[in-house]
């Protein structure tokens, strides 16, 4: 699988996860079946273990939003972006926030990219 189509399906795995009472497990079932990916697993698990961190992190790039009122998914794009640069060795900045920027053209609004793409600007400034 690649790492883009392995990306779309940890987004909507961790998507499933977020205020539903689906475990981890099930999720991850629901969307991959018996398929296996190791960068879909790291991505998934280590996104769902580390959401405090990431979200504190998130929290202190957000201007006139908090984390809870972010739409579903944006949020959970920069969940997953944000893990990717913090967690992830192998990461290149820009490929991680091209990735988020097309994931959320293709499952966000309008406006989605834009925004993406200012927070992840923000944080990678940072790095």
């Amino acid at each position: 699988m690649k790492r883009h189509e392995a990306r779309e399906k940890a987004l909507q795995t961790l998507f499933q996860l977020d205020g539903t009472e689906l475990t981890i497990e099930e999720a991850i079932e629901h969307v991959m079946g018996t398929e296996q990916d190791n960068f879909y697993s790291l991505l998934v698990q280590g996104t769902f273990q580390n959401m405090p961190a990431i979200d504190d992190k998130l929290k202190g790039h957000l201007e006139n939003w908090s984390l809870e009122r972010l739409p579903k998914v944006e949020r959970t794009i920069l969940r997953m972006a944000v893990f990717e640069l913090s967690f992830m060795e192998d990461a290149p900045s820009n490929v991680v926030m091209n990735e988020a920027i097309e994931l959320s053209k293709t499952f966000g609004d309008d406006k989605s990219s834009r925004f993406v793409n200012g927070v992840l600007s923000k944080f990678t400034d940072e790095l």
